[in-house]
């Protein structure tokens, strides 16, 4: 078949299976005060031409030779109804200028956002992060041979105003390293994704250095206050300081410069930035400053036995006077620095830190007192906050304590995230925020872990189902991961929420992302997206997954060894069936039973549908999205089978079975080479790159043994332990990276079988202690090692996924 007809071939299909969007959805009232900051926020929006200019931008850094294809329109609001929109169209023939496609929008997110609708459902392209697969444009015909569109073309509304992005930690889980040139991809495809409401916390160090310089703190004291760039999230909010530090004044230098790069960008697009504000958060030194403040020690958060070196930060008292001079300070040194640019700040008091009384007429003025240091730097200031404290202390923030925080502020003034909506709903239980706004948020991803996973049915459903709800006060969604650049399945669809006002078919929908995202529609591979949608994206146990499979967290205990065991006490578990509770017995203080991964799918369907992956790659060796997906699935398939062979060695050991521990010892350690040589196979699953670019960011030796240092220790122990006990946050952000499989991860495993082995043939306890000093002490000189890994791929990977499934399942 010739190449003009195939690609038809493929149109026909792709539009068969394009969404059929209504132009207008219902559009619940907007809630109070909103309006007015609506109208506020778009007169410090940039001139049309300015816009314009960005989406002409961006269009040429990713069609460049499409340039004179399209033309670009700012509208009016009202062209949209209540909110923004964009509408794409065709241009007459005839116009002498090239121009085949008109792209209209409010804002140049807009506009973008229309473009990349048309590029997905009228020419087959596909988006993704650069470290997901990349894009897939070679399905977009070349100029003069763009498709049409029917009639007089389509307008897609948004049902709520904001779209929303970032957690306050993804900047250290995966900004951490970045330069302009990657900054600036990101912001393209959040515009082509539609967001307009982004966190921009860069830089904000530079900016406090400043501020309490005004206060009479050196730079000296700051160096115990800021934590180190991998680490600055929890040093903003509180719950730790000088861990990784100090900041060298290159750093902060070189970060406001990024700060302010980024918000130009921003702002070019017509985003509103989300600015950060002052939580109460201060350096030590202020109790000798000013002795007569009120200034609180906060308890522990996470380390291993309560070390005031690094935990147990000084918050100061919104009630104490001090406290707006310092918020308003904050606040203003950044309009100074940036302009003004926004009215939406951020701030999240007591994050995962309770507050000293539940008693609801504090916390009024706790909350008062942070709002009004926002507004003394600026009057129109809105406070967004993370609701996460909502979720992870449920048991402290009861009706009367939300309450009282909520409407602590005007209606109006206060937007909230309900950070886990798709699986834990805060605006469900509390009568939709007792009357505030808020932002239906997906989390889905904790510590920028990889594994697949996600709720398909629930994204597709629940921000509408939420809007449309009786007494809504929803304005917008949101994506609150902590970790991006994994399953780009998940925020392709979250995405598309912002301007779909109706439930997604998802079968219909995967039919249409498979082809865009490989280029091919194959029977195979729809067969294995559908098996995928009801398995790996169906997780509806309301389990908040954080990847736990043995390899990456591995299990910190020892099995007795016993003369007997009933059969109760021996660990089994099928592998095609979802995980069940068995009791082990475990040398510590009582008994307890083995940490399981979290298992919410029929593994031997999963298998299958890796099957069906592998009979098509002789069809798609060129497809880099393809071969970042058959990688990610073999390993999620291999990591799943790692953690029943894990408990087929445990079973071994209690059982007294030499030859069955000898046996299972090695598949495990197997395992984990064979995954390491799959991952090293695709540059996106590398630890080189991860060390490298936070190498690259440094300006000398000193720097560089720092950063380096920071990156090693925030993907393996992550904080702070002793010579016999782990960190408690060790492995949170762990990683399906090559090199850190076979140096890390096999390591520790390997020690642990060895004691294992020898406490068998010894007939005695297994020495838990000793395991644990010896591999804590690997980790650490681990942690500060500078052995290069490779930033390069090696090795096929459809032949290597293929030999795998031949050894493992065959």
């Amino acid at each position: 078949m010739g190449a003009p007809n195939l690609f038809l071939l493929l149109l026909s299909l792709l539009l068969l299976l394009a969404p059929r969007l209504s132009l207008s959805s219902p559009h619940p009232a907007v809630p109070g005060g909103v309006g007015e900051l609506l109208q506020r926020l778009e007169s410090k929006r940039p001139s049309s031409s300015v816009q314009l200019a960005a989406a002409r931008s961006l269009l040429l850094r990713l069609l460049p030779a499409h340039n004179s294809s399209f033309r670009f329109e700012i509208v009016p609001k009202g062209f949209c109804g209540q909110y923004g929109c964009f509408r794409i169209s065709n241009i007459d023939s005839s116009n002498n200028d090239g121009a085949e496609i008109l792209i209209q929008g409010t804002t140049a997110v807009e506009m973008s956002s229309g473009l990349h609708w048309y590029l997905k459902y009228w020419c087959g392209a596909h988006i993704s992060w650069d470290k997901t697969g990349c894009v897939q444009l070679g399905s977009v015909p070349p100029p003069g041979s763009l498709p049409r569109v029917d009639g007089e073309g389509m307008k897609v509304e948004r049902p709520v105003p904001w779209s929303y992005y970032q957690n306050v930690v993804t900047s250290s889980y995966s900004y951490v390293w970045w330069d302009w040139k990657r900054w600036e991809k990101e912001i393209d495809w959040m515009a082509l994704q539609g967001i307009n409401l982004p966190l921009a916390f860069t830089g904000q160090e530079a900016i406090w250095k400043r501020v309490f310089k005004g206060f009479n703190v050196s730079s000296e004291d700051l160096n115990d206050f800021f934590g180190g760039p991998a680490f600055l999230a929890w040093a903003r909010m509180g719950n730790l300081h000088g861990w990784g530090g100090p900041l060298s004044q290159n750093w902060l230098e070189q970060q406001l410069v990024l700060q302010k790069a980024i918000l130009s960008r921003m702002v070019e697009l017509g985003m509103i930035p989300v600015l950060p504000s002052f939580s109460g958060n201060v350096p030590a030194v202020f109790r000798k400053i000013f002795p007569s403040a009120s200034i609180t020690r906060l308890g522990d958060w996470n380390t291993v036995d309560g070390n005031p070196r690094w935990c147990c930060t000084y918050l100061l008292d919104p009630k104490d006077p001090l406290f707006v001079e310092v918020g308003e300070a904050f606040i203003k040194q950044q309009i100074k620095e940036y302009g003004d640019l926004t009215d939406i700040y951020n701030c999240d008091t007591f994050n995962e830190n309770s507050p000293p009384t539940n008693d609801p007429k504090y916390i009024s003025v706790l909350g008062a007192a942070v709002y009004e240091a926002m507004c003394k730097g600026d009057k129109d200031a809105v406070w967004l906050m993370q609701g996460w404290l909502f979720s992870s202390d449920a048991a402290f923030w009861e009706p009367p304590q939300m309450k009282a925080l909520l409407h602590s502020v005007p209606i109006g003034k206060m937007i909230v995230l309900d950070l886990f909506a798709e699986v834990k709903p805060i605006w469900k239980k509390s009568s939709q925020f007792y009357g505030v706004p808020y932002v239906w948020c997906m989390l889905h991803n904790f510590g920028g872990n990889l594994e697949m996973y996600g709720i398909l049915d629930t994204i597709s459903s629940g921000p509408n189902d939420a809007r449309l709800s009786k007494n809504s006060t929803m304005v917008g969604v949101g994506m609150c991961m902590e970790g991006i650049e994994q399953n780009p399945v998940v925020y392709e669809l979250m995405s598309e929420m912002a301007f779909r006002g109706q439930k997604v078919k998802m079968e219909e929908w995967l039919k249409s992302y498979s082809l865009r995202r490989y280029g091919q529609a194959l029977p195979q591979i729809e067969a294995a997206w559908s098996i995928l949608y009801h398995t790996i994206y169906n997780c509806t146990d309301g389990i908040a997954d954080h990847n736990k499979d043995y390899i990456v967290e591995f299990p910190d205990s020892a099995p007795i060894l016993q003369d007997s065991l009933s059969s109760n006490e021996v660990p089994r578990r099928r592998f095609s069936t979802p995980k069940k509770n068995h009791r082990f017995s475990f040398r510590e203080k009582t008994t307890a039973s083995l940490p399981q991964p979290h298992l919410w799918y029929s593994t031997e369907e999963v298998i299958n549908a890796l099957k069906l992956f592998l009979d098509v790659g002789d069809n798609l060796t060129t497809s880099a999205t393809y071969r970042y997906d058959l990688v990610d699935l073999t390993r999620q398939v291999l990591s799943k089978l790692a953690n029943q062979v894990y408990l087929d060695v445990i079973t071994a050991y209690l059982e007294k079975n030499a030859n069955g521990l000898s046996l299972h010892t090695k598949k495990f350690l197997d395992l984990i080479e064979d995954i390491d040589e799959l991952l090293a196979s695709d540059s996106n699953f590398l630890l080189g790159t991860w060390l490298g670019s936070a190498k690259k960011l440094a300006v000398d030796d000193k720097e560089r043994r720092q950063y380096e240092w920071n990156a090693r220790t925030q993907v393996t122990m992550w904080y702070d332990n002793t010579k016999t006990n782990q960190s408690k946050l060790h492995d949170y952000a762990n990683k399906f990276w090559s090199g850190l499989l076979k140096n890390y991860y096999l390591p520790r495993a390997s020690i642990y079988f060895s004691y294992l082995n020898k406490s068998l043939e010894e007939n005695s306890d297994f020495p838990l202690q000793q395991w644990r000093m010896d591999w804590i002490s690997y980790s650490n000189s681990w942690q500060a090692g500078t052995e290069v890994y490779s930033t390069e791929a090696a090795g096929d990977s459809i032949a290597i996924s293929k030999a795998l499934f031949q050894k493992y399942f065959n």
